[in-house]
């Protein structure tokens, strides 16, 4: 199933957006309190026309999108049980809303891609938040050559989607460093105040500040020892009008240096 052009017109209504947390592939197979958040976070809004994903998961040399009509479930991963390589979530793609989007982004020559199917980073999380794979999905890559404001700027070009019934969703995580993990529910003292400094930033409109992370010193550079777990977190920012909140759900950082913080905009 696609959309039509005409399906996305404008209304009054704007649709929420979120960053999701998204930690260990497993969540998308396990019961636990992340993956129950994320049902939650499904449920909590209507059904939208469509998603705009973006992953920390697709990083490429100028921006993508992707256009194809069934995406493939890639398993971009490695090391767990095979129940994991057995999930697909065969949601449709939009080649329209793709169009869309690179009409939005018509500054910054957004490539189309046929051939990219949805990540981890993507099906995981939206496996949860809308099991039945019934509403299109399509991703938005990271620009690798672009700093953290070209990111922020770039979202907030998305902002006129809201309008059109669809869901723009970060998938990420505030705090990610692999090489500090640990196997247990506990956190380094690092991670939990790079974190709860962010939640600070966030609540404060200061987006500033979030975008210039860097400057958060020792907590920052180990928080985030590369950007593209963080970078999905500027462009949901970037998304929010003045007058709306911010709401925080799964606010935990586990397995050391995993921050499972995730936010609803609108």
């Amino acid at each position: 199933m696609t959309f039509l052009p005409s399906d996305f017109a404008e209304s009054e209504t704007m649709t929420p957006a979120f960053f999701i947390g998204h930690g260990s592939p497993m969540n998308a197979v396990e019961e636990n309190e992340f993956s129950r958040a994320w049902v939650e976070a499904g449920r909590s809004v209507p059904k939208p026309k469509a998603i705009l994903c973006v992953s920390a998961h697709w990083e490429t040399v100028g921006s993508r999108v992707t256009s194809a009509e069934r995406p493939e479930t890639i398993h971009d991963f490695y090391g767990f049980p095979p129940v994991l390589y057995e999930a697909k979530y065969p949601a449709p793609g939009s080649p329209d809303l793709a169009r869309l989007v690179g009409d939005v982004l018509d500054g910054n020559r957004v490539r189309k891609d046929a051939d990219r199917g949805l990540d981890h980073g993507a099906w995981s999380v939206l496996s949860r938040m809308f099991p039945r794979a019934d509403v299109p999905v399509v991703q938005l890559s990271l620009d690798r050559t672009k700093g953290p404001e070209f990111h922020y700027q770039l979202g907030k070009e998305l902002k006129s989607l809201r309008k059109k019934g669809i869901l723009i969703v970060g998938s990420g995580n505030i705090v990610h460093n692999l090489g500090e993990m640990i196997w247990g529910d506990e956190a380094f003292d690092w991670a939990v105040e790079f974190d709860a400094e962010m939640k600070r930033r966030i609540l404060a409109r200061d987006h500033d500040a979030v975008v210039h992370y860097e400057k958060f010193g020792t907590s920052a550079r180990l928080a985030v020892p590369t950007n593209e777990h963080f970078l999905p977190l500027l462009y949901v920012l970037a998304l929010q009008e003045p007058d709306e909140k911010i709401k925080f759900f799964a606010e935990k950082v586990t397995l050391g240096s995993m921050s499972m913080r995730s936010l609803r905009v609108g």
